[in-house]
């Protein structure tokens, strides 16, 4: 029977944060809630720290500071502001687990400072190990600290491995749903505003997500995050389409035996598996009825309708600093791409881009990397204005 768990929770009014404070609501006497953050939505922010009666919270852009403390002001709730806040307040002796669920290259320093006080992670912000993979996961291993995947692929990869008694895999069998424009022509693609690209077929994530979705760039980041995680070869990941979701991931031995693990598209399961491993909990979920489905299918991903995903191939290849510049240049067209600025293909042409300006670095230290992420991301900037 598990301890009760003080968790941090960066990101809380995100589709990962609302979902893991769900798990929580669930399992009230397993949870505590010690920390929670978020960037811009301080209502929200001040309606979860009043729900789950939360030690601290933090608004990171501090412009709204007054506001969210006006709104807790008859709370014993403590607020702060800004980015530096989360760094210290996840160091605190009452955090057990930090969950980091903000979106982008921001959840890299609070990941940094969390690993740097022996924190126990779960991990939902894939920026951090597509940017800073071989220094993050460095620290973790002089560290030994526990890290635990939240994205739904990774958890996939994590629970296969434990019925893997030891054995070395050959292959991770990493799936996707194809995103929105799967079945799409490419012409058709190249035309797609941003309303036609948010409308996921599986899942309900953020803006920026479901953008990296359909342009299949997320797959790519998760290539890259499977690497760092599991310690194999980016040639030993294999991206394969699943449009119905049911299996999440796969791995491979080699006398071709494969593991899967398969369940309804629910966010909500591989967050609670990280947040009480090795304990798992009932979750008020849809069950897999094997009678009643249809089919399971399968597919190679189209390259050249969605470039991305070889430009993180590309990338992680060549190693070093790369993966990060390749990140910063998404980020920025993403966003331009969101605000109706770029067409749906300049996004893929302005990574490319960006790529070919980088200095590489072979062995980037954190700093190395903050650099680099600014840097590019001026660049991509820059390149973005010239379209």
């Amino acid at each position: 029977m598990m301890e009760k768990r003080k968790i941090a929770i960066l990101g809380s009014t995100g589709s990962i944060g609302t979902q893991a404070l769900d798990v929580v609501r669930h399992n009230i006497d397993k949870f505590e809630i010690e920390l929670l953050t978020a960037n811009n939505n301080y209502e929200l922010l001040a309606r979860q720290a009043i729900e789950f009666d939360a030690n601290n919270v933090v608004i990171c852009n501090e412009t709204h500071y007054e506001a969210l403390k006006a709104l807790l002001k008859e709370t014993c709730t403590k607020v702060f502001a800004g980015m530096d806040s989360v760094c210290e307040l996840v160091k605190g002796d009452n955090v057990d687990m930090v969950l980091t669920a903000t979106v982008g290259f921001s959840g890299l320093k609070p990941t940094v400072a969390a690993i740097e006080a022996d924190k126990p992670l779960a991990l939902a912000n894939k920026e951090t190990l597509v940017a800073g993979g071989p220094a993050i996961m460095k620290m973790v291993k002089e560290k030994r600290i526990p890290v635990l995947p939240v994205d739904s692929e990774h958890s996939a990869i994590f629970q296969c491995l434990m019925g893997a008694a030891g054995n070395n895999i050959t292959k991770i069998h990493l799936t996707a749903s194809g995103g929105p424009f799967r079945t799409w022509k490419k012409e058709d693609i190249a035309k797609a505003t941003k309303d036609k690209a948010l409308r996921h077929p599986q899942w309900n994530m953020g803006a920026k997500i479901t953008i990296d979705s359909a342009t299949m760039m997320n797959k790519g980041f998760e290539m890259i995050e499977a690497r760092w995680l599991f310690d194999v070869a980016p040639e030993q990941i294999q991206i394969v389409v699943h449009p119905q979701s049911i299996i999440h991931s796969m791995i491979e031995f080699e006398d071709g035996a494969v593991i899967a693990q398969m369940g309804h598209p629910d966010m909500r399961e591989p967050i609670q598996f990280a947040l009480a491993f090795p304990e798992r909990l009932p979750l008020g979920n849809k069950k897999l009825d094997f009678a009643s489905l249809a089919q399971l299918t399968f597919e190679a991903p189209d390259k050249d309708k969605f470039p991305c995903l070889e430009l993180a191939f590309e990338a992680i290849r060549k190693g070093g600093n790369l993966p990060c510049a390749m990140n910063a240049a998404n980020e920025a067209a993403v966003t331009a791409y969101l605000h109706d600025q770029i067409a749906f293909y300049d996004i893929g042409k302005i990574i490319e881009k960006t790529m070919e300006q980088t200095f590489l670095i072979q062995e980037p230290s954190i700093e190395d990397i903050l650099s680099t992420n600014e840097e590019m991301y001026r660049k991509a900037a820059e390149l973005i204005h010239t379209l």
